[in-house]
């Protein structure tokens, strides 16, 4: 049902290195550069954009989950993201409330938005 998404962030380079790092860790890559917006993705192509706050006033957080292929990409997204800087929201682990193999971490991007990493499989 999704095609893209695109969020736009106050520190631009702060937040294009966060993602250049953790996107990496689940398979994406940075797929288009145009100085003002890039877009990540699997090849071909992108499907997660990020520019700079041009528009609206304010901060709204977003709530961004990037499927890992396993739960030690989940873990690898995890790290990526602490080393990172990010903030530690949950550490990897299962949230059985969602269902028995929700298996996910949370942290904030350097604009404050909830970015997750999950895997639907069992270990």
């Amino acid at each position: 049902m999704l095609d893209h998404l695109s969020i736009q962030c106050s520190d631009f380079e702060a937040s294009a290195a966060f993602y250049d790092a953790v996107l990496a860790t689940v398979g994406g890559e940075r797929l288009m550069d145009f100085g003002e917006v890039i877009g990540y993705g699997v090849p071909p192509m992108p499907d997660f954009w990020l520019g700079r706050h041009l528009t609206g006033e304010g901060f709204r957080e977003s709530h961004i989950a990037f499927t890992a292929p396993d739960r030690a990409g989940v873990h690898a997204f995890f790290d990526a993201a602490v080393a990172a800087g990010a903030e530690v929201l949950h550490e990897p682990r299962v949230w059985p409330e969602y269902h028995p193999n929700y298996y996910g971490a949370f942290v904030r991007d350097p604009d404050g938005n909830n970015v997750e990493a999950v895997c639907h499989s069992p270990e």
